[in-house]
């Protein structure tokens, strides 16, 4: 009885030590906004949109004319992360075309405040 016992006791804790594990955020990549990346026009620079969206997380190493933003935002253990993918076309060194993917037109919530972060300073 008491060997049964120890053993609840041990099963006990063990299930409440693991519920007790914390989880931290996850925050990968170039942050993306809609509204930034509406600024982004047919026929700017790579230096224009280097500014507006930063540098490109992946550079493709087979087609310089391509550019891929990459956002990934994982909070907590049990929420879906959030996923944006961006790709700028050039040619000549300058836009010919955007791929918004998956870009919302609310922005990104910040970890700790439910209001929208304003990074970008208004051009």
């Amino acid at each position: 009885m008491q060997l049964i016992l120890r053993r609840l006791a041990l099963l006990s804790l063990a299930l409440l030590g693991a519920g007790c594990v914390y989880r931290p955020d996850i925050q990968q990549g170039n942050y993306i906004e809609a509204k930034t990346v509406d600024q982004v026009q047919a026929g700017m620079t790579r230096t224009q949109v280097r500014y507006l969206l930063g540098t490109p997380m992946v550079p493709d190493v087979f087609d310089k004319d391509r550019w891929d933003y990459l956002y990934y935002f994982q909070r907590g253990r049990w929420r879906k992360p959030a996923q944006r993918h961006v790709v700028v076309y050039f040619k000549d060194d300058k836009v010919v075309n955007v791929d918004r993917g998956n870009i919302p037109s609310a922005a990104p919530q910040t970890p700790d405040e439910g209001t929208p972060v304003a990074k970008f300073p208004k051009i």
